[in-house]
């Protein structure tokens, strides 16, 4: 069997470096045709010398020259910048991962739509953000998006084979994440450091602080809403503190299809490698003796409103789920650089949404100026925020 081919936009984050795992292991499956960093030219270049890309590309265009000396000799192309990770992107492959985290991923996420192809989106921002606008190019260039977030993954393993008309609900589970118990007064003390320590999983920094205010969830909502179309009132979200169910779906017979699996990405990842058949990985099956119980809680909106300004954003559609991702993206950075306490995360995703409510967008530059705007309206509220 020929080896199948494979671009990882995204290789040195979390989800890059649990792909690039699962490779290792079967080594004469794969051939690498491009790996993307966003700066990290050292990790790059090893990861480039182990898997032989065709080219290998960082965002940063400073970091270029170090990229090139380090993989002299090597015969691995190598280039930076914007332009350069969309012609990675477009070069032809049988699956290419999205998972550059933030906008950055939305022009190479359309540019390999754009191709036809397979795309695992690791990517939230794509579907947050440009939801309508990259449905309307899957649809366009007959591309498959296999989704590869642990709860999206887990939505399209209980569809499959299943008539979306048949389905009532869709369950998304929910951590609960560090301060799933605190109070609303023990958050607004709580620091950085509290807040990146995440119960199940071990994720990036950005991640783990939306999983701690449940915008994690939130924005998993809205690209529920894109993927599974069932409607925003058949979405629905559960607290699920031992992250063993992923999520669920509930038919009209009363049939309830739940994926079980241990909190480790490769198992959704895997998933989309094999498609649509399965694949070895060494992470240890579950134990449910051991386990003993699972327990299931609805979320409390109170503490953590996130949710609720997603599921709003989501009604309102347009540009609103893309300012709703620029704000927060700016108030997670604030909180972690210390401006502005925790619960302040979502009081300023808020804010801006209140001041800022543009047409909806007809094509991906709208995104990004959208994108553009909204940050630059949710640094002026956190500015002023850190200077009272």
């Amino acid at each position: 069997m020929s080896p199948r081919s494979i671009s990882i936009l995204g290789a040195t984050g979390s989800v890059g470096a649990s792909t690039l795992d699962l490779i290792a292991r079967e080594p004469g499956r794969w051939r690498v045709i491009a790996l993307t960093a966003n700066s990290n030219a050292e990790q790059l270049a090893r990861l480039a010398k182990q898997f032989r890309p065709e080219i290998a590309v960082l965002a940063d265009e400073s970091k270029l020259t170090e990229l090139r000396d380090l993989l002299a000799g090597t015969g691995i192309a190598c280039a930076g910048g914007e332009a350069a990770l969309i012609e990675a992107a477009s070069r032809p492959a049988d699956l290419t991962l999205s998972a550059i985290v933030g906008c950055a991923g939305l022009a190479p996420t359309m540019a390999a739509i754009e191709q036809g192809g397979t795309v695992a989106l690791a990517n939230k921002e794509s579907l947050v953000s440009a939801g309508e606008v990259l449905t309307r190019a899957v649809a366009k260039h007959g591309a498959t998006l296999l989704p590869t977030d642990s709860e999206h993954n887990a939505i399209f393993q209980c569809l499959a084979g299943n008539d979306m008309t048949q389905v009532r609900k869709i369950t998304l589970t929910a951590s609960g994440g560090p301060f799933r118990e605190w109070s609303f007064e023990q958050m607004q003390a709580a620091r950085p450091e509290q807040a990146l320590k995440h119960p199940n999983w071990s994720m990036g920094d950005k991640i783990t602080i939306d999983s701690a205010t449940m915008m994690n969830k939130g924005l998993e909502l809205i690209e529920a809403h894109h993927l599974f179309p069932v409607g925003l009132e058949r979405l629905a979200i559960i607290i699920h503190p031992q992250s063993v169910v992923h999520s669920m779906v509930e038919y009209r017979d009363g049939s309830t299809l739940a994926q079980l699996g241990p909190a480790d990405m490769r198992v959704p990842i895997a998933s989309c490698l094999a498609w649509p058949q399965r694949m070895d990985t060494p992470c240890e099956p579950l134990d449910l003796a051991r386990l003993g119980s699972l327990s299931f809680e609805l979320p409390d909106e109170e503490r953590f409103p996130a949710t609720r300004l997603a599921r709003q954003a989501a009604e309102a559609g347009g540009a609103i789920p893309a300012v709703l991702n620029a704000a927060n993206e700016v108030a997670v950075a604030a909180f972690l650089g210390g401006r502005i306490g925790f619960t302040r995360i979502a009081d300023h995703v808020e804010a801006t949404l209140s001041c800022y409510a543009p047409p909806a967008p007809a094509c991906l530059a709208d995104v990004l100026a959208v994108d553009a705007e909204a940050r630059h309206k949710a640094r002026s509220l956190t500015e002023i925020a850190s200077l009272a």
